[in-house]
């Protein structure tokens, strides 16, 4: 589905908007054949400064491991963006239309005690309870490896009582 056609969706999704403060989300990762692979959960805190949000994501992964991501966001106008972060290569690029927010970027993941760098296609919908579904189509070379779903809430009560899927 391409992003144009989400454009009379609402409640329209404005990401310095939504990711202001705190928020929390939980999710997972698929491999190509639809095996879960790792669940975890999310901590956000938001700040914006001009046009730029700053994003400092904490990973927490079932087995026990975390990682960190902090993104610097910039609206450019019009409803386009891109960012950076430390894992990223290169820049993000980004749209919103309606209530639709699509993110494309490479990523550099650690596999097994190397480093992959992965294509993500992200596509974040903001539902009318204030939550956001998050689907993820993660690549190599143009081969998919799976899909990174996550929901991302205000509530922290939401993330606490969330369970594992698996």
């Amino acid at each position: 589905m391409e992003i144009k056609t989400m454009k009379n969706q609402r409640p329209e999704l404005v990401i310095e908007e939504y990711f202001l403060g705190k928020t929390w989300a939980w999710g997972l990762f698929e491999d190509r054949f639809g095996t879960i692979r790792q669940c975890f959960k999310v901590e956000m805190n938001g700040l914006v400064e001009g046009n730029q949000l700053t994003l400092d994501e904490q990973f927490f992964y079932e087995d026990g491991t975390g990682s960190k991501r902090l993104w610097k966001i910039n609206a450019l106008g019009n409803g386009f963006y891109e960012g950076t972060a430390g894992d990223v290569a290169g820049t993000a690029k980004g749209q919103s239309s309606g209530n639709a927010f699509e993110w494309t970027y490479m990523l550099d993941l650690p596999v097994s005690g190397r480093t992959w760098r992965v294509k993500l296609d992200d596509r974040l919908y903001l539902q009318e309870d204030d939550k956001i579904i998050n689907i993820a189509r993660v690549s190599k070379w143009g081969f998919h490896l799976g899909r990174l779903t996550f929901f991302f809430s205000k509530e922290m009560g939401v993330l606490n009582s969330a369970r594992p899927l698996i």
